[in-house]
């Protein structure tokens, strides 16, 4: 399965509001749940990481939620060092749950 890693720092007084947005995608996440995806977003002071696992096959779940795409539509004028997507893959997982 496709796996996406995606770092990013937020500017000075946008990570709350960048958090929030996060926070509407696994609500839509949590209603919908879509078949085949994994996907887990975490916050060290104004930097993220999203880490994303992908089905094998058609569309990105992600790309069609109406609130990831309110989260990416201006991410840019919430970033002071931009989103950086780079491949990847699990080395290793255990329990990890909020």
């Amino acid at each position: 399965m496709p796996t996406t890693i995606v770092r990013y720092t937020t500017a000075d007084g946008r990570a709350d509001e960048n958090q929030q947005l996060i926070e509407a995608v696994f609500e839509q996440l949590a209603s919908g749940q879509p078949d085949g995806l994994q996907y887990m977003s975490m916050r060290a002071g104004n930097d993220f990481i999203h880490v994303a696992v992908l089905p094998d096959d058609g569309p990105n779940p992600l790309a069609e939620l109406p609130a990831f795409q309110a989260f990416t539509a201006d991410i840019a004028t919430r970033c002071s060092v931009p989103p950086n997507p780079q491949p990847g893959h699990i080395v290793g997982s255990y329990g990890i749950d909020r």
